[in-house]
């Protein structure tokens, strides 16, 4: 019998839905017969592992330091294979404006932006109206602002004293349309997803909070554009060299009428788990329980990722 730790929690903007992500695992994969640690995940981490010394790390942490590839060090270190990306993967996606180069060199489609200080963005705006502001490092859609035509100003939060995302930001234009989304598992594609949020635009209460959204699935799109955002979504991954299970992010600017209109925004390295999350229901849909998601990455854990 595997001994597993599920490392969940940490201290990142994200750290409840860490949590809520890990326990689902964790049960999931007591029912698939593991012996399982839970691990609320703190700074001495490397010191508990040693002790514990479990067979695999399942990692559920989402934000640093779980999926900007310091665990992922960690793990190297200590010598436990640990799920999801290694180490430069991780690193990339969580860096989303150097994602975006190495997107545009496997030619998938990235929205025009510029990386400025927060001051600067906060000062005037930096592009032509609507654009978005969001955290260079940040996931769930955290600090990101939506400047639309009515905003004279740019969002005034960029000055506060208590900002905690960094003194960079990325302003991209904003691509109207559709949001979707299309998880891989290890070499395949799984389907697409539409998020429609209830609320204004699909933030952290619209991913996390039931109702928050609405998802359809599979995509009321065009069979070709399905296609081809299944296709980015794989491309994407390959081009951070990721592992695993991860999860990419699109707009798709329904004007354009074709495939031109898909842009990705990035690849989640670290996935939510939860029972609102988007993998999981993307698994199912192709005939995967979430039991049978978790063992999978567990399984699929290694060391040199």
């Amino acid at each position: 019998m595997k001994h597993v730790a599920v490392l969940m929690g940490g201290w990142s903007a994200e750290r409840e839905v860490s949590l809520r992500s890990g326990k689902a695992c964790a049960d999931a994969a007591e029912r698939k017969g593991y012996r399982v640690s839970r691990i609320d995940v703190t700074r001495d981490i490397a010191t508990v592992l040693q002790t514990l010394k479990p067979d695999i790390a399942l990692n559920v942490l989402h934000g640093r330091p779980g999926e900007d590839g310091t665990l992922q060090g960690v793990l190297e270190i200590v010598g436990i294979p640990y799920t999801h990306s290694g180490v430069l993967a991780s690193s990339l996606a969580m860096q989303k404006d150097l994602a975006k180069v190495m997107f545009r060199a496997a030619g998938v489609p990235v929205a025009e932006g510029v990386v400025i200080s927060r001051f600067e963005a906060a000062k005037s705006h930096v592009m032509e109206r609507p654009y978005v502001i969001k955290p260079i490092a940040e996931g769930s859609s955290v600090g990101v602002f939506i400047v639309t035509e009515n905003h004279d100003h740019p969002p005034q939060e960029l000055y506060r004293e208590d900002w905690t995302f960094g003194e960079m930001v990325i302003c991209e234009r904003y691509i109207p349309g559709k949001e979707l989304t299309c998880a891989v598992m290890g070499d395949e594609a799984l389907g697409v997803i539409e998020i429609v949020p209830t609320v204004r635009f699909y933030d952290y209460e619209a991913k996390y909070a039931p109702g928050g959204s609405k998802h359809l699935l599979p995509a009321p799109i065009l069979p070709n554009v399905y296609q081809e955002a299944r296709r980015l979504a794989l491309a994407a991954h390959r081009a951070l060299a990721c592992r695993g299970v991860t999860r990419a992010d699109f707009r798709y600017d329904t004007r354009s009428g074709g495939t031109e209109g898909l842009v990705c925004l990035e690849v989640n390295t670290q996935p939510g788990m939860t029972e609102t999350s988007l993998v999981p229901e993307l698994a199912a849909h192709a005939g995967i329980s979430f039991d049978e998601l978790v063992q999978w990455m567990i399984e699929d854990a290694s060391l040199n990722r």
